[in-house]
């Protein structure tokens, strides 16, 4: 079941971003980030697990960021990313928002949705902000990508 998040997911959301962000392929959130910013999740869960999570994250009146997908491992290739993703985009839509970026290492799942790929240096600088908690900085190897939505 996909829905919005609620206070009592982001401790099983951080434990989700944490396994992935030991692994390197996110930024781990703090509980204090996450309990913030918890309004900007969406989770699918089963059975009262949490199987994937992720994030739509307004940085200006025109910009938002997809951030945060994670999808348990043993729930992957059932089409949770694909439904978080097309949540978090319909969202972005009804807020009146004009384009929708990430920051991954998976481009071809961003793709599917008419992402594109874009250099880094055409997001806006307050982007950045998160970056600077992540031990890969500045040496970033993420992939920007961008969608236009209007």
């Amino acid at each position: 079941m996909l829905r919005k998040a609620e206070i009592n997911d982001v401790k099983e959301i951080q434990k989700l971003l944490t396994h992935f962000a030991n692994r390197g392929e996110m930024l781990s959130r703090s509980l204090s980030e996450l309990y913030e910013a918890v309004r900007d999740f969406y989770v699918v869960e089963e059975e009262g697990k949490l199987l994937g999570t992720t994030a739509l994250h307004i940085v200006w009146e025109d910009l938002a960021e997809i951030r945060s997908v994670a999808v348990a491992e043993d729930a992957g290739r059932k089409g949770i990313g694909t439904q978080l993703i097309e949540a978090s985009l319909a969202e972005a839509r009804e807020l009146g928002l004009k384009r929708v970026f990430c920051l991954t290492y998976k481009p071809d799942f961003f793709a599917r949705f008419g992402f594109r790929i874009v250099d880094k240096a055409e997001l806006p600088h307050k982007v950045w902000g998160d970056c600077m908690k992540c031990v890969k900085f500045p040496d970033c190897d993420e992939i920007a990508m961008i969608l236009d939505l209007q």
